[in-house]
């Protein structure tokens, strides 16, 4: 190798402990200056909207406190379905519960009723007593009806 040259090893070996700035190109100081102005732009266009949004005017004021009421009426009102709702609910619970009571009391006077029925003993004094009779098979009469779903006490019975 001549004298003056270095080798590649040599040349990209830094001495001491920090490295060298690379100086900024003419381009790279360009780039910088279009961002600077771009930057610049944008924050006159933010002030710009910074300031219509604080300015309110009468019709701007009218409007959002309108809109504010509204909003409070809805709220208002939302609340006040909400707490009867919740009222009809507790309401319909007690008188679930009092049906429940009133059918679990109704059950027992039905079972009540049944056991202290005696079949045989009616049976023996409507047969021995009262003197009467089960009816025989020509005695007794069936018939459709299809005029209406129910009879009526006192209509007359058609004849066949």
């Amino acid at each position: 190798m001549a004298a003056g040259q270095r080798t590649p090893i040599q040349s990209e070996y830094v001495y001491g402990n920090t490295v060298r700035k690379k100086a900024p190109s003419v381009q790279t100081q360009r780039e910088e200056r279009r961002e600077y102005q771009r930057q610049q732009r944008i924050s006159r266009t933010v002030r710009r909207n910074q300031e219509r949004a604080l300015h309110m005017d009468l019709p701007y004021v009218l409007l959002l406190t309108a809109a504010a009421l509204c909003a409070l009426f809805i709220c208002v009102s939302y609340l006040h379905v909400q707490s009867t709702i919740t009222a009809r609910i507790s309401h319909i619970e007690q008188l679930e519960q009092q049906l429940e009571q009133l059918r679990e009391e109704n059950d027992t006077l039905q079972t009540r009723i049944n056991t202290d029925i005696d079949l045989d003993h009616i049976y023996q004094v409507a047969t021995e007593e009262l003197g009467m009779v089960y009816a025989n098979k020509d005695q007794v009469i069936l018939y459709d009806k299809t005029e209406s779903e129910y009879v009526r006490q006192y209509e007359d019975i058609p004849r066949n």
